[in-house]
C-alpha cells in the first residue's frame, strides 16, 4: 500500500477518534486507541519504536522513539497540547530523515478541532 493511502486512513481514524474522545487526554491514551483503530482496519502498527542513530563513529541504540509507525512506512508523532510548537514539526522531519521514511504526521489531539491539529510532513518526494 502506498504512503498516501495509509495517510488517508490515519487522518480518518484520528478525526473519528478525536470526535469520540475529545481533546485533552494523555498522549498515551490517543496512542493506544489510534493504534487499535488502525489495526482494526488491517494495518500493521508498531508503538514506541526505538530507532538507533549512528553519527561520526558513535552509535546510539535509542536515538529516539517513534510514537507509531504504520506499515513500516509512515511515522506518527502524537501530541496533546494547546498549540503545536515549530520544534515539534522539525522533530518529525528529523525522524523521517533519520529513518529514511518519506511520510509522517504530527497529530495534536489537544486542538478543539482535529483538522487544525494535523500536520503532514514529507521527506523528499512521494
Amino acid at each position: 500500500m502506498h504512503e498516501n493511502e495509509i495517510g488517508t486512513a490515519i487522518v480518518d481514524c484520528a478525526i473519528n477518534l478525536h470526535r469520540d474522545l475529545g481533546p485533552g487526554l494523555l498522549e498515551s491514551v490517543y496512542e493506544v486507541t489510534l493504534a487499535h483503530k488502525l489495526e482494526a482496519r488491517g494495518f500493521s502498527v508498531q508503538r514506541q519504536v526505538a530507532v538507533a542513530i549512528a553519527y561520526d563513529g558513535l552509535e546510539f541504540d535509542i536515538g529516539f522513539r517513534a510514537d507509531l509507525i504504520v506499515e513500516g512506512k509512515v511515522i506518527i508523532e502524537l501530541k496533546s497540547v494547546e498549540k503545536v510548537h515549530p520544534a515539534h514539526k522539525k522533530q518529525l522531519l528529523t525522524y523521517l530523515r533519520v529513518t529514511g521514511l518519506k511520510l509522517g504526521y504530527l497529530l495534536n489531539f489537544g486542538e478543539a478541532l482535529m483538522k487544525d491539529g494535523i500536520t503532514r510532513t514529507i521527506n523528499g518526494q512521494l
